[in-house]
């Protein structure tokens, strides 16, 4: 591990998950203790309803991805699919994006940014393409 990724691994330490997902799978994750709210009562997930706008989730997206107190983002793939250009835009290590199924819309391997990129780099036979 070289210097910088040990750094980048100690500023994570303790860091938050972030969601962007609908009401349910909120709720459920919220329930499981994933959900924090800060002193100045910013909340680490976002509730997607069929009122949300585009540049509302883009707007939550983005603010998680620029949080240096966040580790991860779990994002509905439903909802990535909303804001699939910004989504696949993104390629900082940290936070780590992964999208996840909800309740009413099943995972779709095919759909998700990071297999897609991680299918590039891996050949037919197996072997690693060099970065």
């Amino acid at each position: 591990m070289s210097e910088e990724e040990a750094n980048v691994a100690r500023s994570t330490e303790g860091a938050l998950i972030s969601v962007i997902a609908d009401e349910d799978t909120i709720t459920g994750l919220l329930l499981a203790g994933v959900g924090n709210i800060d002193s100045r009562r910013k909340s680490n997930y976002f509730v997607v309803t069929p009122k949300s706008t585009t540049m509302e989730i883009e707007n939550a997206f983005k603010d998680f991805t620029h949080r240096n107190d966040v580790a991860i983002v779990l994002i509905s793939q439903f909802v990535a699919d909303m804001i699939r250009h910004v989504v696949n835009d993104y390629t900082k290590p940290i936070p780590a994006i992964l999208e996840i199924p909800s309740k009413e819309h099943p995972y779709d391997a095919s759909k998700d940014s990071i297999l897609t990129r991680v299918g590039h780099l891996i050949s037919a036979d197996g072997s690693v393409a060099a970065l």
